[in-house]
């Protein structure tokens, strides 16, 4: 009896230990939740728009949104999206059906291209108000002090008062 329950404890921690953990980083979501999230809680939405292949955007998973200040931020202020920018699936947003489009060897999203403004280049990050309206388009890798600044001019909405080279050099606050 008493292997039993070591083997059913040992299984259970096992299992727990197992099961990801949103706390330790970001909570990355699809579009599609960050949009039906929004519409219950209104928050601004960051977007990472990135590729399997693209060698700066697994340095910046690696590095930057692993900062625990980043992932913090991140979770506090933001709906954070993780967007494959040659994903096949459909994404239908605002009346609009968004699809794959095949294009020489990968092709790309036209969701990403959409938020890209076609400028197709990993990684960039997009930040979002509530509305969907783009306040920040952030192309190429990103530290995690520059990136704190782009969060930090978006959710503090200094964008309304100012310009993001302005609040770099401190005229924003």
């Amino acid at each position: 009896m008493l292997g039993f329950f070591a083997m059913a404890t040992l299984s259970l921690f096992s299992f727990k230990n197992h099961q990801p953990k949103t706390e330790d980083g970001i909570q990355w979501m699809t579009w599609e939740e960050a949009v039906m999230l929004n519409a219950e809680s209104p928050k601004k939405i960051f977007v990472d728009v990135y590729t399997d292949w693209c060698g700066w955007c697994k340095r910046m998973d690696k590095n930057t949104f692993s900062d625990p200040e980043i992932i913090k931020y991140m979770n506090e202020n933001f709906y954070a999206v993780k967007l494959n920018a040659e994903q096949k699936e459909d994404i239908v947003f605002n009346g609009n059906t968004f699809k794959f489009v095949e294009n020489g060897k990968n092709g790309f999203h036209e969701l990403a291209y959409s938020l890209l403004d076609g400028s197709l280049g990993f990684p960039t990050m997009v930040i979002l108000d509530e509305n969907f309206s783009r306040i920040l388009l952030s192309p190429g890798y990103k530290e995690a002090h520059d990136l704190m600044t782009e969060l930090q001019f978006s959710a503090g909405e200094y964008y309304k008062k100012t310009s993001f080279d302005e609040f770099q050099m401190g005229g924003g606050e």
